[in-house]
């Protein structure tokens, strides 16, 4: 795993996943392999029927020279045709984005997962906070009672 973007998955409702290919340069390979990327402000937008993914940033190369690359250019995304119509139908549906989850290696390539996502209200992000907190109290108090029956 080389970045990870978690304010998606609080900001979004995440509807359906999918794992994408990335057209890189050389010198963005061996960034992201430094792992210092950032998700945070990624998005996935369908231009003439291709995925691109934007505002990823890939700081340039340390050891890289006139042939480094831009840190926040596009990048193209690679996903079946099926895929990006599919795609492209939702996210022309209201309240529906394309967020970048995750780019790790696989097998030596480069891969993004990106979500088809619903933005969350604010009482949404309140409900799955004390949701997350409850359950974590939960286990929490299971713990402690199988320490305590352990210790008898």
């Amino acid at each position: 795993m080389v970045a990870q973007n978690k304010k998606a998955r609080h900001d979004y409702a995440i509807i359906d996943t999918y794992e994408a290919g990335l057209v890189l340069m050389g010198t963005e390979v061996k960034s992201l392999r430094e792992g210092r990327t950032s998700l945070t402000d990624g998005f996935v937008q369908i231009d003439g029927g291709e995925a691109w993914l934007h505002n990823a940033h890939i700081p340039e190369y340390h050891q890289g020279s006139w042939t480094n690359h831009s840190a926040r250019r596009k990048r193209k995304l690679l996903l079946h045709r099926e895929e990006i119509d599919k795609l492209e139908a939702k996210s022309q549906e209201t309240g529906h984005t394309i967020v970048p989850l995750a780019l790790y290696f696989k097998d030596g390539r480069a891969k993004a997962e990106i979500a088809l996502a619903r933005g969350k209200k604010e009482w949404d992000k309140r409900q799955t906070l004390r949701e997350k907190q409850d359950r974590r109290e939960s286990d929490r108090a299971i713990a402690a009672a199988k320490r305590k029956q352990r210790g008898q």
